[in-house]
């Protein structure tokens, strides 16, 4: 494993995605869903159905490479029936929402607006942040302020009962600027989800719109993302979608409980978007292309910090068959991965959802992703 994905690695089971353990009902085997391309890939349908029943409810599968687009997905819709996930549903993308979010600072830096490595301070003088701390830092994880995850119940039976509660991005900003610094700016990396609640409000305060508005003029509308959606405090996902799950211990029992309604708002402009597999693949096609970026800022964006292999919003992996881009994403109840080759002549966008496996999915993530790499953009 590269050093960037271990360290994902040890995010993902720091953010608890191995207690979110999800699967198949007892006796219910995986389907395999007909792809929508019109393609029959058998190897493609083979991979989907492995992911899924590694630990996983459901798996959608998105593929492009050298023999075209392919979809389709594995296991169920909802535990205790034996529908399939639909092969282009939403599903809350968690993490990758940073990618967007860094696009469009991004974006702003480019309009002379933002300066990438301008104190942010200066643009957001209320929480009396470090003045070391530049905008570069926030978007590469090595502005060293503490994370609000620590203040606030996300897992277990308090989270559950607190799951419809909302926060204020400002509220969480303090919650992490309560907590001693973790280091120095800039002379560590450290995976905060605190950094992009703090880019989402410096888009607000430098345009005068909030992050999710700002993101619909300069992404969603101009890509025709119309699946893509910033739900704010709205705890339903609309349109067509599987069921995730949340499996937690209470008194020394194991119980399972549908999440897929829950108040995203804890997460922010850190991770709240909602997308499906297509819209997740024009977004990266169109970005890594060129289209939303000027190549001297898509160049900035693909640089990776030597520890955590993190560029500004993606991962940047080397490989054995050179460097692949990525964006990785949890939420409770699901798990998200979108990948390409610098060229965008193979990419993969996978949605894995959580039922009531003990399985470890932390590892069942990742073996997905590993799998993927090696196979989808690879070629082996």
């Amino acid at each position: 494993m590269t050093n960037s994905a271990s360290t994902a690695k040890k995010i993902f089971r720091r953010a608890g995605i191995t207690a979110m353990a999800t699967a198949l009902l007892a006796g219910i085997m995986p389907g395999v869903a007909a792809a929508d391309s019109g393609r029959d890939r058998p190897d493609l349908r083979a991979m989907v159905q492995e992911i899924a029943g590694s630990g996983f409810a459901g798996a959608q599968l998105r593929v492009h490479d050298a023999r075209g687009g392919w979809t389709g997905s594995a296991g169920v819709r909802e535990l205790g029936s034996s529908a399939k996930p639909p092969t282009n549903g939403r599903f809350r993308i968690g993490s990758n929402t940073k990618t967007f979010v860094s696009t469009v600072v991004l974006q702003l830096v480019g309009e002379g607006k933002v300066g990438l490595d301008s104190p942010v301070a200066g643009y957001l003088p209320a929480f009396g942040l470090d003045g070391r701390i530049t905008v570069r830092m926030l978007l590469q994880h090595t502005s060293g302020i503490a994370d609000y995850t620590a203040s606030i119940p996300l897992a277990g039976q308090e989270f559950l009962d607190n799951r419809f509660h909302t926060y204020r991005p400002e509220e969480l900003v303090r919650f992490g600027l309560a907590l001693p610094p973790l280091f120095a700016p800039g002379t560590d990396w450290t995976y905060t989800n605190i950094n992009y609640v703090l880019a989402g409000l410096l888009i607000e305060k430098v345009t005068g719109r909030s992050y999710g508005d700002e993101l619909q003029r300069r992404i969603l509308k101009p890509l025709k993302l119309r699946d893509t959606e910033v739900p704010g405090a709205r705890p339903g996902i609309s349109g067509p979608h599987a069921h995730g799950y949340y499996r937690y211990e209470v008194a020394g029992q194991w119980k399972t409980v549908d999440i897929t309604r829950q108040n995203p708002s804890w997460a922010s402009s850190a991770g709240d978007l909602i997308s499906t597999t297509k819209d997740l693949h024009t977004f990266f096609a169109a970005l890594l292309g060129g289209k939303l970026l000027p190549a001297p800022l898509l160049a900035e964006m693909r640089k990776p910090h030597p520890k955590g292999g993190y560029g500004l919003g993606m991962y940047v992996q080397e490989t054995s068959c050179g460097t692949v881009l990525k964006g990785m994403g949890g939420f409770h109840g699901y798990g998200t991965l979108m990948a390409s080759t610098p060229d965008g002549s193979r990419t993969y966008e996978l949605s894995m959802t959580y039922g009531d496996s003990a399985a470890d999915l932390g590892q069942a993530y990742f073996k997905a992703d590993q799998t993927l790499t090696d196979q989808v953009l690879c070629g082996k």
